[in-house]
């Protein structure tokens, strides 16, 4: 009998025989890849698709924190010639001395200049705090997720605290240093040990509806025209509607445009990352971001992210130059406490403290919830370690001259993508250091071509709603005040503050009686038990009545 040969054992690919080695090398191990499922290349994949997600914060945050004016003062206003023909050394009328005026429309050009400035300044902090925050995420924490100055923080900060051009009551260089002081009580609070305590205080309904109220808000985001696809646009009698309106149906007050970019957007990039999310493609989002980026890079077309425009020309110059490497010269280190003894400033310094208790903590659990790290106790691996991150990154981020740096949301795009531990972190570290060197490129990514990730990454975080007990009103009440208002304050933390605040009231009546029973004043009732939840549960008479809370 003739022995056939068995077949020939198909030689893995490179790939797979680069994450095997990778796998058992010290830094396959120290990453624990093979624990959580993952390999160096899905690392890599998901790391960029975070990265290419959040990326849009290099320009928007130094936008936002541009408007507060930043070191720019009166000082930097130039002298004009009342007639507008003639500068001011040659002027044959009456020379303008520069007042606080020169701040505001019509901006004087050396305030303008100033301004610019400040903004080239402020994509590099923005760069150098993302970095530096997600270096320590991942080498330290081994999550994967990403740290960047916060939206909404900033506009408290630009907008609120010191004011359009600093119009407000404290400066840019005192909102800075009321940024470092909370920064460093947050890293207190971490170290310690305190800020897990406080975070897991969170009730259990708002803990799960968190999850999927920050989707909720992620998709309210992509769908607006400033970081998404303009579907969704302002109306003065509704206050929102569908961005894309007959001209004849917009209001004047803050009328909306109907722009093409949106549209190629949704339906291309939204409809090529939608594909290969039914088809379980991996790089899903990568490949819609950069189908619609490298649309809209050709100037000469309806969608193009340079339109003839003085903006648009200046965009596409700064574009053109692909490599610009710019050192920070006025934000890095401007920190002043001259305001120290004001309200203003402790008031600005608390609101920073407890927004980045509940809003980065409550990003954080859901981030750790969303990716499966949570155990029935509500804690992560590397949850120690996590909070020292981000915490870390405020303090740093306010010596560069940013608002307060958060784990962005942003990070469920690479946990999509498969990312579970901190190598993803460290990719898009990886990516921040290049964007040192390639920031044109990276800030001329345009918004709407984010947007269509981000509607379905809120698509894939709001799964964890069947976790809620909807037929018990103590917990869907609470649970469905804290998902709808993330989206609709524009605020993780309002959300969370609402869902507690509810939770609370509806709860306050069992607690105020399980306080009487202790101390003698009612005697319980024989038979039942009512918890926190408000679910009764019958009992032997004999049993002592109780009441039982659930935080």
């Amino acid at each position: 009998m003739v022995m056939e040969d068995p077949p020939p054992r198909a030689n893995p690919s490179h790939l797979t025989r680069l994450n095997t080695y990778v796998a058992k090398s010290r830094v396959g191990k120290r990453f624990k890849l093979t624990e959580r499922n993952s390999t160096f290349t899905t690392e890599l994949r998901a790391g960029t698709a975070t990265f290419l997600t959040m990326a849009y914060i290099l320009a928007v945050n130094a936008s936002i924190l541009t408007d507060s004016g930043g070191t720019c003062s009166v000082s930097d206003c130039i002298p004009l010639c009342s007639n507008p023909s003639f500068s001011a050394a040659n002027c044959t009328g009456t020379v303008i001395q520069p007042d606080e005026s020169c701040k505001f429309d019509p901006v004087n050009p050396g305030y303008a200049a100033c301004l610019d400035r400040v903004r080239k300044d402020l994509i590099v902090a923005t760069v150098a705090s993302s970095l530096i925050g997600c270096l320590i995420m991942g080498a330290f924490a081994n999550l994967p997720l990403a740290l960047a100055p916060g939206m909404g923080t900033n506009a408290y900060f630009a907008y609120t605290v010191v004011g359009f051009h600093g119009s407000g009551n404290v400066s840019y260089q005192s909102a800075l240093a009321a940024v470092f002081m909370e920064g460093l009580i947050f890293l207190l609070i971490s170290a310690i040990g305190l800020r897990a305590h406080l975070a897991k205080l969170i009730p259990k309904p708002v803990r799960i509806s968190s999850s999927a109220g920050i989707g909720l808000f992620l998709a309210f985001i992509g769908l607006q025209s400033n970081q998404g696809i303009g579907l969704i646009g302002y109306s003065s009698s509704t206050l929102v509607t569908i961005g894309a309106c007959p001209n004849k149906s917009r209001a004047m007050l803050a009328p909306v445009v109907a722009a093409a970019n949106g549209t190629i957007s949704l339906l291309a990039g939204g409809t090529v990352s939608a594909y290969c999310l039914v088809k379980n493609v991996k790089g899903a989002m990568i490949y819609g971001i950069v189908f619609v980026t490298a649309v809209s890079w050709f100037r000469n077309t309806q969608v193009t992210a340079f339109p003839h425009t003085d903006a648009g020309n200046a965009a596409f110059e700064y574009f053109k130059q692909v490599v610009d490497v710019h050192t920070i010269k006025s934000t890095a280190g401007a920190l002043s406490f001259k305001s120290f003894g004001k309200g203003y400033f402790w008031e600005a310094l608390i609101t920073f403290l407890y927004v980045d208790i509940l809003d980065t903590t409550g990003t954080l659990y859901s981030m750790a919830r969303f990716a499966g790290f949570m155990d029935q106790n509500g804690n992560f691996e590397g949850q120690y370690f996590a909070f020292m991150s981000d915490a870390t990154s405020i303090v740093v981020g306010s010596l560069l001259g940013t608002s307060p740096v958060t784990t962005f949301i942003e990070s469920s795009t690479g946990i999509r993508e498969g990312g579970r531990t901190g190598l993803t972190a460290l990719t898009a570290a990886g990516y921040f250091f290049f964007a040192f060197f390639f920031t044109p490129l990276l800030a001329s990514i345009p918004a709407w071509a984010v947007g269509p990730p981000l509607i379905l990454v809120g698509v894939l975080m709001m799964k964890s709603v069947v976790e809620i007990e909807w037929d018990d009103m103590r917990q869907a009440i609470p649970a469905f005040v804290t998902l709808i208002l993330m989206p609709l304050t524009y605020s993780i933390a309002y959300g969370l503050i609402g869902g507690i605040g509810t939770y609370i009231v509806l709860h306050l009546w069992d607690w105020s009686r399980e306080l009487l029973v202790k101390l003698g004043v009612l005697k319980g009732e024989e038979g039942v038990v009512v918890n926190g939840n408000g679910v009764v549960h019958d009992q032997p008479k004999d049993d002592q009545a109780a009441i039982e809370l659930e935080v």
